[in-house]
């Protein structure tokens, strides 16, 4: 009697992908290399499940024979069909010609099943540069031997444990592509907070408008799983009476938006993944045109992205209600457009840099997101706001904050704020959240509770008296030197300086032309 064969846990399956993905490190720029190893490994997963549902279809119906020709007749009996020279052991034959191959194999697997398509079939894998192959067919073969040393079928390795191993993949990348990994990567822990402090329930429709690679939809589904969830057969499903959360996001950049839809399907998820510009073109709307709501939103917007004010100005969705943000500053234009796509009784959490929730307090003169905030706060929106520890981003070594806004608030009038700053264990190169960190944050938002040094509960009295500033370290102290203004905070503040001094120069001029006082100056002398 054969011994079953072992399933592979997280440390063999991250170890053996990370081997794999270093063996096409060196002649692909580092940015770039995950686009080649991750739709191979994506296809990996694919084929070896295709060949587990042929060998059930074969027991059940008399025979291999019988069941491949009944999945040639109907391609429905299987989740994904896979073409014949898209299938693994038809890969590994190849020597000659392999580049061409997989592309010809990823594009054949999109045409048999649209809704992989823009996911899998991004990548030329025999592109040149300067007449050059960027990988050739010999490191192509190498890395294929690679990942054939496992499979990754049903009874091979759990759908949660692949999707770690694949998060794990993006995190090793995060770290080597240091700026721009933000726009694609969340650390894992950041979003393990966030769904635990939304606590998704059953049937609930999530969104995410700028969801990146899927990581905090990912979460919230798997948070579901930890609390409804039940054990069969070493695996924890939902029962059949627990309906599943219904998923959505919208990503702008096509190669992150292909990493989201590998993502999901690794992870045996169903979600609608769609590819565009949520804030000029969301693509979630009712047969009115008018935005679809959701129970939850969560979200990582890249920070500090300067629109346009005519964006704002000229919305078709009315999203902008509450005032006009910065042309340097979009943080206060996505929290609006996540607001106005929660239904009632909806609840979202949003990361932004700790700016967000200070900017603009206690200026004399007017200012955009203060007036913004001041809005949110007085129509008793803000529920909570923690304040993460620095250095937990891959784009940046600022702290960033947690902000949630509920429609109906638990504690109506009051506003929790945390001073998360000194949870975290030290890491290399970043630092991050551990277990008993995620746990006492989301116990305290919970229970909600003031804890001396860590959690202070405010008024909205308070926070005007504050003249609307909700950074945690302003309410709660935590014995350390006076914090140091982060130098992208100073470049946000400085562009906001300078915007706000040329609408007051603008006003000035048309009070100076309407009462004859402006002459024309020779741009000349």
């Amino acid at each position: 009697m054969t011994a079953e064969p072992k399933r592979l846990d997280l440390s063999m399956l991250e170890s053996w992908l990370w081997d794999a993905a270093c063996v096409i490190r060196g002649p692909v720029d580092a940015p770039k290399f995950k686009d080649y190893i991750l739709p191979l490994i994506f296809l990996k997963r694919l084929s070896d499940v295709f060949e587990d549902e042929i060998k059930q279809l074969a027991y059940d119906f008399g025979g291999r024979y019988n069941a491949e020709r009944l999945v040639e007749k109907d391609h429905k009996l299987v989740r994904f069909y896979i073409p014949k020279e898209a299938r693994w052991p038809e890969i590994r034959k190849r020597t000659i010609g392999l580049g061409e191959h997989l592309t010809d194999a990823v594009r054949a697997v999109a045409r048999e099943n649209p809704k992989l398509q823009g996911a899998i079939d991004i990548v030329e894998f025999n592109a040149t540069t300067a007449g050059q192959r960027i990988v050739d067919d010999p490191t192509l073969a190498r890395l294929v031997e690679v990942l054939s040393r496992h499979r990754l079928g049903l009874e091979d390795v759990e759908p949660d444990i692949l999707g770690r191993a694949y998060e794990y993949l993006l995190r090793k990348f995060a770290e080597g592509q240091g700026q721009s990994a933000g726009e694609f990567y969340t650390p894992r822990e950041v979003a393990v907070l966030m769904a635990r402090m939304m606590e998704p329930e059953p049937g609930y429709e999530v969104y995410d408008p700028c969801c990146g690679s899927g990581g905090l939809l990912i979460k919230c589904h798997l948070r579901l799983l930890e609390t409804h969830g039940r054990e069969e057969n070493g695996r924890r499903k939902l029962p059949t009476d627990v309906a599943p959360l219904k998923l959505y996001g919208q990503e702008i950049n096509p190669s992150t938006f292909a990493m989201a839809k590998m993502n999901v399907v690794i992870h045996d998820m169903e979600a609608e993944i769609a590819l565009g510009n949520t804030m000029t073109g969301p693509a979630f709307t009712e047969g009115d045109g008018s935005l679809k709501r959701f129970d939850l939103v969560v979200a990582n917007p890249m920070w500090n992205q300067d629109f346009p004010t005519s964006l704002y100005e000229n919305d078709p969705y009315e999203r902008f209600r509450f005032g006009v943000p910065p042309a340097s500053s979009a943080d206060w234009g996505w929290i609006q457009h996540m607001y106005a796509s929660l239904k009632e009784g909806g609840r979202m959490a949003v990361v932004l840099d700790t700016g967000a929730v200070s900017r603009g307090s206690g200026n004399r003169g007017s200012n955009r997101e203060r007036d913004i905030r001041r809005k949110f706060v007085e129509h008793d929106l803000v529920e909570a706001v923690v304040l993460l520890p620095e250095n937990l981003f891959y784009n940046t070594t600022a702290p960033g904050i947690v902000l949630v806004i509920n429609t109906r608030k638990r504690y109506p009038h009051e506003i929790l704020l945390i001073n998360a700053s000194k949870l975290f264990d030290k890491g290399r190169p970043k630092n991050y959240l551990a277990e008993e960190h995620i746990e006492r944050i989301a116990q305290v938002y919970h229970e909600w509770k003031a804890e001396e040094g860590l959690s202070a509960i405010i008024t909205k009295e308070e926070a005007a008296r504050n003249d609307y500033n909700l950074s945690p370290s302003r309410y709660v102290t935590t014995d350390e030197q006076e914090e140091v203004l982060p130098l992208e905070e100073a470049v946000v503040l400085l562009q906001e300086a300078e915007e706000e001094l040329r609408e007051a120069d603008r006003k000035l001029r048309e009070v100076l032309q309407a009462l004859g006082l402006l002459t024309k100056i020779n741009p000349g002398g």
